[in-house]
């Protein structure tokens, strides 16, 4: 982060599982509302997934000094920090808007999630919403 240039962060797997073409969409829905966050769902508009089980993240967008500061005020490793940020956004009353966008499973490589993760983010989410 240290090294970018420019006021925003687009965060997003590298597999393409996060299409690259949707980012045109959250720069405009970034400039329609001056959001300091931009999350791609699937759940709204025409978004979906394909190929997808439970284990898929979100792509997001950050206004760089607001990615900052959260970074600072998470505690969270592994797969929930996408959620902690969130939440933290939220208490720190961060705008976020939403862009639907489509997710289809990688069609190379494997997961990274396995047995270990999902009891990590488990215990990660029951600790976030204890704490918050």
């Amino acid at each position: 982060m240290k090294h970018a240039t420019g006021n925003y962060i687009i965060i997003m797997d590298a597999d393409l599982s996060h299409h690259p073409k949707f980012i045109p969409e959250f720069i405009r829905k970034q400039k329609e509302g001056d959001f300091d966050i931009v999350s791609g769902t699937r759940y709204k508009g025409n978004g979906g997934v394909y190929g997808w089980d439970l284990k898929r993240k979100i792509i997001r967008l950050y206004r760089k000094e607001v990615l900052q500061k959260l970074i600072e005020k998470c505690v969270s490793k592994g797969y929930v920090f996408q959620m902690e940020m969130i939440v933290r956004a939220r208490q720190l009353n961060y705008t976020i808007g939403e862009v639907p966008i489509s997710f289809v499973d990688r069609v190379y490589g494997e997961s990274k999630l396995g047995g270990n993760e999902i009891v990590s983010f488990l215990k990660g989410l029951l600790t976030l919403f204890a704490t918050t």
